[in-house]
This record gives C-alpha cells, sequence and structure tokens, in this order.
C-alpha cells in the first residue's frame, strides 16, 4: 500500500529537467553587486562621526545642571540612585508581571552615586586643603547632619559667576565646597578620566560617566535634537535620519504601543525583553507548528518564486496537482 502524500511534511519528487547552474559565477555577481550597494548608500546615508558627549562638554555647557545634578546624586534623589538591580539596592528593579526578574539577577554593576560620582573623585584633587578638611568633616558627620547639610543647600539658589558655582544657601557644611570642585574638576575633563573604569592602557568602560550624564537635562535634550529619544517611533541608535540598525525596529516598536507605553512604562524593558523572547521562540518553532507552517503552500506563494519552472513545465504538459509543491534546487 502506497504511503499516503503529507504536504506539510513529505517533498515532492522532482521530475521536471535540470539545468546547468554555475554558482562561482552567479556568487562573483551577487557579491560585486552588495559591495557597490554598501559602498554607495555608505557615501550616502552613512552615519555621521559625531564625538562622544564628554561631562566636561556638558559642565562646560550647563554648569548649573551639572552641580544640580551632582547634588542629587549625593544626596542620593537620582534616577541612578533609585534604579535599583543591576547599579544597586534601591529598588526591586525591572519585573514581568509581579516577577522580579532584575533583583533575581542581582547587583552586579555596583554604582554608588554619592562615593563614585562626588566623592571619591573630590579626594584625587591635589593641593585644595579646605576640600581635604571638607571631606574629613563629611566622613566624621552623622547621616543625620549630612542631610540637614544637604536639604539647606537644596533651598538655596545656584548660579554660575566667574568660573565657579555659587549658592545663596546658609548652614550647608561642605556641600556648597563639593559642588564647586567637582564642577571645576569636571569642567578641566579631569572627572571625566576619573569615571572611566580600569585605569590601566586600555580605559573602554563609560558606564559610570553615561550614568551620570543620564540623570541630567542636558545629555536627554541632546538626544532629542538628534532624534535619538525613546519616545520617538523608530528610533534606532544613530543620529539624524540616518537608517540605523533596520533589525531593531521590531524592538523599539512595542515602547510606543500600549500597554508597554502606559500601564507598563516602568517595567517596559522587561516586558519588551520578555515579548521579544516568546516571538523569537515562535519563529524558531514556525516549521513545527500545524496550520502555520503551511501557509506558504496554501497560498502557493513558491509559484511566484518558481514562475519560470513552472512557465516551462505548463509547456511540457503540466505537473500532477495532487503533489504539487516547490521544485527541489536543481543540481549542476
Amino acid at each position: 500500500m502506497a504511503k499516503k502524500f503529507r504536504p506539510d511534511v513529505d517533498a515532492p519528487e522532482y521530475k521536471g529537467r535540470y539545468y546547468p547552474y554555475d554558482i562561482i559565477k552567479e556568487g562573483t555577481i551577487a557579491l560585486v553587486v552588495v559591495s557597490l550597494l554598501v559602498v554607495g548608500l555608505a557615501i550616502l546615508f552613512g552615519s555621521p562621526d559625531d564625538p562622544a558627549v564628554t561631562l566636561k562638554e556638558w559642565s562646560t555647557a550647563q554648569p548649573v545642571d551639572f552641580a544640580t545634578t551632582a547634588l542629587s546624586e549625593l544626596n542620593g534623589t537620582s534616577g541612578v540612585a533609585g534604579y535599583g538591580p543591576p547599579y544597586n539596592s534601591a529598588s526591586d528593579g525591572q519585573k514581568i508581571g509581579p516577577f522580579p526578574v532584575a533583583k533575581w539577577v542581582g547587583v552586579h554593576i555596583p554604582v554608588d552615586t554619592a562615593q563614585d560620582f562626588v566623592l571619591m573623585p573630590l579626594t584625587t584633587l591635589p593641593d585644595v586643603p579646605a576640600l581635604t578638611t571638607g571631606l574629613r568633616v563629611w566622613s566624621a558627620a552623622s547621616e543625620t547632619q549630612k542631610t540637614a547639610w544637604l536639604d539647606a543647600y537644596a533651598k538655596g539658589t545656584m548660579s554660575f559667576a566667574n568660573g565657579k558655582i555659587t549658592d545663596t544657601a546658609t548652614g550647608a557644611g561642605p556641600v556648597p565646597l563639593f559642588m564647586t570642585e567637582l564642577t571645576s574638576m569636571a569642567r578641566t575633563g579631569a572627572l571625566d578620566a576619573d569615571l572611566i573604569a580600569g585605569h590601566g592602557y586600555y580605559t573602554t568602560d563609560y558606564t559610570k560617566p553615561l550614568l551620570f550624564l543620564s540623570d541630567g537635562q542636558w545629555f536627554p535634550s541632546i538626544a532629542a535634537n538628534d532624534h535619538l529619544s525613546g519616545d520617538q517611533w523608530g528610533m534606532m541608535n544613530e543620529l539624524g535620519n540616518y537608517p540605523g540598525q533596520a533589525w531593531l525596529w521590531l524592538y523599539t516598536m512595542w515602547y510606543q504601543v500600549p500597554p508597554y507605553s502606559t500601564s507598563w512604562a516602568a517595567n517596559a524593558d522587561a516586558m519588551v525583553w520578555a515579548t521579544m523572547m516568546v516571538l523569537t521562540v515562535l519563529l524558531a518553532l514556525l516549521p513545527f507548528i500545524p496550520g502555520v507552517r503551511s501557509i506558504p503552500r496554501w497560498t502557493r506563494v513558491y509559484r511566484l518564486i518558481w514562475r519560470e519552472h513552472y512557465r516551462a513545465t505548463a509547456q511540457e504538459g503540466g505537473a500532477s496537482p495532487s503533489r504539487e509543491g516547490p521544485p527541489s534546487t536543481p543540481t549542476a
């Protein structure tokens, strides 16, 4: 008894003609065409080589914004200070539904914003006796006293004049000195160098400078001007109107639609990641899902791809409709 043909699984036996195929010639043509397209499109639409944004540039352009952000790092009210894993334990971090996945992963890039962004860099400044005394006083003070100083400083009005940060606050202890010296340090470029992890020959870890920059108002304004804000459709990690990585469109799309942009906004990163993982698994299982795997056969899209073969077959007398399908790949 003949085995029943299963169109979802079995490949039909190819009974047509075979044609010679020069894969070297076809491959060479494809390589030349693609190379010309890549070079030509890179010249016309290539990504601009803008210099990296630095703390020096920020503190020079907007010193008050820099000092205000530095104060939030010191008093623990900045976005990074309260972010949670992987930087600290200030919150549970990103969740997938009720599951705190970020907390499960834990803190593996520890960042103490007060110590890493403000106090430790200040200890590296030489020949500033008043600053050395101020740091000693800060270290010896109680948490209550530190909070009182920070609150007093926050109530004042900050300004920039004669190359220094000034403030109208009173009773703020050494905090005004910290803000003045840190801003001056940033304006010389020394803070950029100090925050780069790994002080060996290769210094390529820019995590801390980028986190510091992300807490201010100046850096997001640059991103918005270059159409790189996360709330813009099609944001693909490139500047201006340049194409960017086209494969990112599906990932970034979810941030713009509910519930990712509304009720899930606080955990959008984790929820988008989970969604993409589900879609990836479905894509991997596509050949095994009955019905879905038959869509190409039902739509007969293969007839468009192999139209020359079916045209030639029709001229020679047609093919068996019961086992119709894409022909086997001809061999040389």
